[in-house]
């Protein structure tokens, strides 16, 4: 289940002809009996829907990034191999969603978790779990893999672990805060692991279980010198809880890693200070097979180095360091924390639960993990901001102790709102098992995006405090600045294009988010930056920033992001022709969503900025705007040329919504000039694209693809209708209908008997479109925007069934669960992990809610 991380250009090549098959009628919209992933059976205290595999699970298809393009395709990907520069490229794994945000493919588990039972006088049995790694092999690896069973509802997870020769069952619940329309909970940096220890033979038994962490991000950094540990306990917010440190620095910030276990009557907390976490594990075995418990002192590991560099070090530097230890030593006594760590050494530590199950009963033992990295800055180090938990929680680095008390006080509060939350869709038999999933599961990018939720900081008389301008939006001060990443390999933050499809989770669950980036991406619009830069693709001359033109994202986390915008310089894109629209519609989307009058005018003067910006690419006057015949939008190695279906489709619904957001705010003018150019418009659309079953690619003649069938060739009437606007004089709705019925044929069903989602782009005959190497592949969240279409026109069982193929293939054919890429092609290529646009999903869920809100009342 290991699959290969690849550099940008690794779109997929497929295979030379597509399979093609006689369509056939939907049967079903539930795949339940096909999802090898979808739960057949009922396990206690664990939902009936999720994500579910036994440890046993390997997948069955090995897929690879994609490195070998048609050479006809080359031409066009050495200048977009450029976005190779900007990743962070590693080897992929397969992920179990529970890790932390900072972008590293971690091989070697940082976490690690160890179970010791005992019955009366006998021997003890010890195990360890979760992953197979080189260091602490004496722990016991090699969990039966046939016991243990993992299922996956975010933002929630259970680890089911049989142990018949106790008639002992272990459970692993992890939760973490994340729930719609929370603003506080939902930053905080912290996860809940509530253990359930189930009794079900006659003898009492004994069991701990151990929680490890090491410093660091699983990285070869990790094994550079002063990190340490410290002992704490805490009892705020009225929740008793023991637990441990990690004091480390990352990239010259501070950040302390905390683990602890929560006090209880019949529950003992015991420590470890420090451990080798490179070595065999010898002294954690030694430690806890006495009594089941950890000593809880940081003199026990005399015979483990606190300095272990990989050369040997002089005699002198061994004094001086002694020195140096001593002197801390005077400062802070030796209980208080251990030494910090050398050159090529690392540290672990460990915290402890141990209880007595009688028979029959069932205990809970509560573990958590948080991580206080208060300050952050960029790497161009223009300024500092303060991680959004901080207004809660103080900007020292010393939070550690009240973030687990906190969490493991208000877990249950959590888990109360996420079920209210989910269980309306769990419970409606009207939707597809696997949906329910893949609903829920994606949203692990919202939190494992390189997210950032932020407010602007200023030094004061020593202190880091928050820095609020006068100027600020409102809705940027009460709820901060939020970015993240274009995808786990696309060092961009919120790129716009792709944010157009997965802004419907935000504006659906986090609408304040969504506002706020709305007013960062405004004050991004109105900016100019005369930089001069050099193009990547055909070598151009240009500036990186175009006053009145939308950016492409805003920025770059190794240079300075909201400040220097634009950090893709393959093509220059001041006319991409997608983005200046892609603002109108999501700012009247949003509006339709919140009723935000506020909000609407705020943006107006944007809108109009935007508006008139792009009538300048309108060149012969008939209404509509046409493409240049290079990359000019999101599909930017699929090139259009005159008018297109893509493009000429979100101009027409950007022409109708700027009209009406003009009638809102009462500027007639503007009311009267944009009707006249949308009248034009649609005629010309209708003219030179509609053939008859759907909207020619374009209206180039001499292309060679110009009459292809595109997947989202309506994605402008898709977000217009999203939005409540009706015109059956843009797109008449026979035309809908009728095109997206010959996309299912042609683009879903003609592949993999539509098991495979939606194919960018197809020829009349069904053939796939080998004319780019964009066409060529299966994008998630297109996939997902075609179904919301589908849906919103009725066409229920053709939507399930598209994007049925796309969850079927990245969460189980592909092996690819929690780190969804943006494209898959037919030969088991696919490209960019973890990637912004499948949060798409939630678009289907709008769909559902607005347009058939008696099926989800079912």
């Amino acid at each position: 289940m290991r699959q290969k991380r690849h550099p940008y250009w690794s779109r997929l090549t497929c295979f030379p002809a597509c399979f093609k098959c006689k369509m056939p009628k939907p049967q079903h919209i539930d795949h339940s009996e096909a999802s090898i992933t979808t739960p057949k059976e009922d396990i206690a205290n664990v939902p009936k829907f999720g994500w579910r595999v036994n440890f046993e699970h390997e997948c069955k298809d090995k897929c690879d990034p994609f490195v070998k393009p048609r050479l006809t395709h080359i031409p066009e990907l050495i200048g977009l191999s450029y976005r190779k520069m900007l990743l962070n490229v590693g080897k992929s794994k397969t992920l179990y969603c529970w890790l932390l945000q900072i972008y590293e493919s971690m091989d070697k588990a940082q976490k690690t978790g160890e179970n010791n039972v005992y019955r009366s006088s006998e021997s003890s049995y010890t195990q360890a779990y979760l992953w197979k790694r080189e260091a602490l092999e004496i722990l016991g690896m090699g969990f039966p893999r046939q016991n243990a069973t993992y299922h996956a509802l975010y933002p929630r997870s259970w680890t089911v672990y049989d142990i018949p020769e106790f008639n002992l069952k272990l459970t692993c619940r992890q939760i973490s805060p994340v729930f719609p329309n929370d603003y506080k909970d939902t930053s905080f940096p912290m996860a809940v692991f509530v253990w359930s220890v189930e009794n079900m033979g006659q003898d009492s038994l004994d069991v701990s279980i151990t929680f490890t962490f090491k410093n660091g991000r699983g990285v070869k950094e990790d094994c550079n010198p002063g990190n340490w540990t410290e002992p704490f306990e805490s009892e705020a917010e009225g929740q008793k809880v023991a637990g441990m440190m990690i004091r480390q620095n990352i990239r010259d910030m501070k950040c302390t890693y905390g683990i602890a276990g929560a006090f209880k009557n019949d529950v003992d907390v015991s420590t470890k200070s420090q451990f080798n976490p490179k070595g065999s594990g010898q002294d954690l075995w030694e430690d806890l097979t006495d009594d089941g418990k950890l000593k809880s002192s940081t003199d026990q590991n005399k015979d483990q180095p606190i300095v272990n560099c990989k050369t040997l070090c002089s005699v002198m530097l061994k004094v001086l360091l002694n020195i140096i230890q001593f002197l801390l030593n005077l400062v802070l006594p030796s209980k208080e924390r251990s030494g910090s760590t050398g050159k090529g050494s690392e540290i672990g530590t460990a915290v402890c639960l141990f209880t007595t199950v009688k028979p029959g009963d069932k205990k809970d033992l509560e573990f958590t993990l948080t991580w206080d990295m208060p300050v952050i800055h960029f790497k161009a180090r223009k300024h500092k901001y303060l991680r959004r938990y901080a207004r809660w929680f103080g900007s020292s680095g010393d939070a550690c102790p009240q973030l687990c008390s906190y969490a493991l006080k208000n877990y249950p509060m959590w888990e109360t709102k996420i079920e209210e939350w989910q269980n309306p869709i769990l419970s409606n038999k009207s939707l597809p098992s696997w949906y329910k999933s893949a609903l829920f599961n994606e949203l692990y990018f919202v939190s494992d995006g390189g997210s950032l939720w932020l407010d602007m900081a200023e030094e004061k008389d020593g202190q880091i405090q928050r820095k609020i301008s006068p100027t600020e939006p409102e809705v940027i001060t009460e709820y901060g600045k939020f970015g993240y990443l274009e995808g786990h390999e696309y060092r961009m933050i919120n790129t716009y294009d792709v944010h157009h499809y997965a802004s419907f989770a935000f504006i659906m669950l986090w609408p304040k988010i969504q506002l706020s980036i709305q007013y960062d991406m405004a004050t991004a619009v109105a900016s100019e930056d005369t930089t001069p830069i050099v193009f990547c693709m055909e070598g151009n001359r240009g500036i990186f920033k175009t006053k009145n033109a939308v950016p492409h994202d805003l920025g770059d986390p190794e240079d300075e992001p909201w400040d220097k915008v634009n950090a893709y310089i393959v093509h220059p894109t001041h006319d991409w022709k997608d983005l200046n629209l892609k603002f109108i519609l999501q700012t009247y989307r949003d509006y339709s969503q919140t009723q935000d009058v506020d909000y609407l005018k705020d943006m107006y003067p944007v809108c109009q900025a935007v508006m008139e910006h792009a009538r300048q690419w309108d060149t012969d006057g008939d209404g509509l705007i046409e493409n240049g015949g290079y990359a000019d939008q999101t599909f930017d190695a699929w090139t259009m040329t005159g008018v297109s279906a893509y493009c000429g489709g979100l101009w027409l619904a950007a022409l109708k919504m700027y009209i009406e957001i003009s009638r809102i705010v009462g500027n007639t003018e503007e009311v009267k000039k944009y009707t006249e150019i949308l009248d034009k418009g649609k005629e010309a659309f209708d003219k030179k694209l509609w053939n008859g079953s759907y909207y020619n690619y374009d209206s180039s003649t001499t292309s060679g693809h110009d009459d292809s069938v595109m997947a989202d060739q309506l994605a402008g009437h898709w977000f217009l209708r999203a939005s409540g606007l009706e015109d059956a004089t843009i797109f008449p709705p026979t035309h809908v209908k009728t095109a997206l019925k010959t996309i299912f044929k042609n683009n879903v069903m003609g592949f993999e008997n539509g098991n495979m989602g939606a194919i960018n782009g197809t020829r009349p005959d069904g053939k796939m479109d080998m004319s780019s190497v964009q066409s060529e592949e299966f994008w998630v969240g297109v996939t997902y925007a075609l179904a919301a279409n589908m849906i919103q026109e009725g066409m229920l069982d053709e939507a399930f069934q598209t994007a049925w193929g796309a969850y079927h293939t990245c969460w189980e054919t592909y092996g690819l669960q929690f780190q969804t890429p943006e494209a898959y092609m037919l030969d088991r290529n696919y490209r960019s992990l973890g990637y912004m646009r499948p949060l798409c999903v939630w678009a289907m869920q709008w769909a559902l809610e607005k347009f058939h809100p008696q099926l989800m009342k079912s």
